[in-house]
């Protein structure tokens, strides 16, 4: 059974950092033998779900500009292991936040189509 499982979520001060890691199991090889393309969203309650980074099998990454330049994804594809490291963090940050895997589509920030998705984990950020 394929799945994404997400770790590393917790509590944070503004202004600190965590890293979140996105582990794959149940398939043969490197995610990409599956997958085109990976990435990390977020859902605040009450609020549609965002996608926040993305990368895709060439190493290519795009990020929504309320990430840009605080959050980097980056993957080791010898571990099938996705990371997200978060730094400078506010308190807008604080939400559940949720890997997937997909292949190439249309929308989004790196028209990746989704079709795998992860539990999620809970970031929360004080001031």
């Amino acid at each position: 059974q394929v799945q994404l499982v997400e770790s590393g979520g917790g509590s944070a001060q503004a202004g600190d950092h965590l890293r979140l890691s996105c582990g794959v199991s149940g398939i043969t090889g490197s995610w990409d033998n599956k997958w085109d393309c990976m990435g990390w969203f977020r859902e605040h309650p009450g609020k549609e779900r965002e996608e926040l980074a993305a990368i895709n099998r060439d190493d290519t990454t795009a990020y929504a500009d309320s990430v840009k330049g605080r959050f980097t994804i980056s993957q080791d594809k010898s571990k099938n292991i996705l990371t997200l490291q978060m730094d400078s963090l506010k308190p807008e940050d604080t939400a559940v936040y949720s890997c997937a895997a997909g292949d190439y589509g249309l929308g989004g920030i790196a028209f990746c189509a989704y079709n795998t998705w992860g539990q999620g984990t809970q970031v929360t950020v004080s001031s």
